[in-house]
């Protein structure tokens, strides 16, 4: 079996080990969405990972979800980008763009007009927008139209567009953690009784519209798609989800996808089966044990070598370890993240975290 530090070919995507940065959320983008210097810096401290998977990134104003993160919809995102995108090639890594629209976890603050965010059914998500004012309740959302659906998918491939635009080596979608697609594929928040609700080929079908469309526009094998089969987070709630994502694979397998990207919710069986249904490249985001959280390296390297992903990827470790590569090669020692700056604020917890050597650690 490969080990973690062999390269390994995803889609178009030729990469130089198996060890993936993992999208995660910051929240330093400027009030319109636009990514700044110290993105830049940020992520191209990241640059050993084999592929970084960038934080979330809306594909359309109504496809914000939280405070300061950044978009791919006007040509100020598209620009600020492109220093990112720039600083990473420059020290030899590659980025895909994460694409996310949060559905029903939004709040008309975020929104220029004031609106209600969507999603596929009227249900609210009993969460909260963390703002300026205080802690919000997100509001009943307003059920898309099929005529919305439409110009949704339209909204993630003209993102999509963008993203290569802006020099991304490709583009994952987000179709997990209770946002807009998974919200579709889920039992309490798509109570649709039209062709996208349902039956299970009812419920799948915007993921598989969505995919369709960003790969018709950047090409199959510059696509991925991010699931978390199961996941609660957000107040999604799956009661059977095995059916609902094996039928999902089924409908993607003939379309040459770069990879799929699950994230493991504990139950490595089911992780096992969606393996053994898909018959591309699979990249795993490992379910940490009760011994070890965040996801260890031993973890990841043990997802490989068993064979049930053919790369893994990490969140916090390399939040905190910039250079998260060398430290394993190395065994050690690990810096420890900051729970408290990891949503917004300045380069504290950012862009400040040592590598190694830096740190006193030979």
């Amino acid at each position: 079996m490969p080990e973690i530090f062999e390269p390994v070919t995803l889609g178009k995507l030729q990469l130089p080990s198996r060890l993936l940065m993992a999208p995660m959320t910051r929240s330093r983008a400027s009030a319109d969405g636009v990514v700044t210097a110290l993105t830049a810096e940020y992520y191209r401290q990241r640059a050993g990972a084999g592929l970084i998977i960038s934080e979330s990134i809306q594909p359309s104003v109504i496809g914000q979800g939280y405070l300061l993160t950044p978009g791919l919809h006007t040509a100020d995102q598209v620009e600020g980008w492109r220093a990112v995108t720039g600083a990473v090639h420059e020290r030899g890594g590659r980025i895909v763009a994460q694409l996310t629209h949060t559905g029903r976890i939004g709040h008309p603050v975020l929104y220029p007009n004031g609106e209600l965010p969507v999603a596929p059914s009227a249900v609210a998500s009993g969460e909260q927008l963390f703002s300026l004012d205080g802690m919000l309740d997100h509001p009943v959302p307003r059920a898309l139209t099929t005529e919305d659906i439409h110009a949704t998918v339209a909204d993630f491939a003209a993102a999509a567009g963008n993203a290569i635009d802006a020099g991304f080596d490709g583009v994952e979608i987000h179709g997990a953690n209770g946002y807009l697609i998974h919200q579709f594929l889920a039992d309490n928040t798509n109570l649709r009784t039209d062709a996208y609700g349902g039956p299970v080929a009812n419920r799948i079908r915007f993921a598989v519209e969505v995919v369709s469309a960003v790969a018709d526009r950047i090409g199959a094998e510059r696509t991925g798609i991010r699931l978390s089969p199961g996941n609660p987070f957000n107040n999604v709630r799956e009661a059977d989800p095995a059916p609902v994502y094996l039928a999902l694979l089924a409908a993607l397998a003939g379309q040459g996808l770069a990879y799929v990207h699950l994230i493991e919710g504990g139950d490595r069986d089911l992780t096992r089966r969606l393996r053994a249904a898909w018959p591309g490249a699979l990249v795993l985001n490992p379910h940490p044990s009760a011994e070890a959280y965040p996801a260890s390296p031993e973890s990841a390297a043990e997802a490989v070598e068993s064979g049930v992903a053919d790369a893994v990827a990490l969140a916090t470790l390399w939040l905190a370890n910039p250079d998260l590569d060398v430290r394993i090669r190395a065994g050690g020692p690990y810096n420890t993240a900051d729970p408290a700056t990891f949503y917004g604020g300045d380069h504290t917890g950012y862009t400040d975290y040592p590598a190694l050597g830096q740190d006193g650690s030979e």
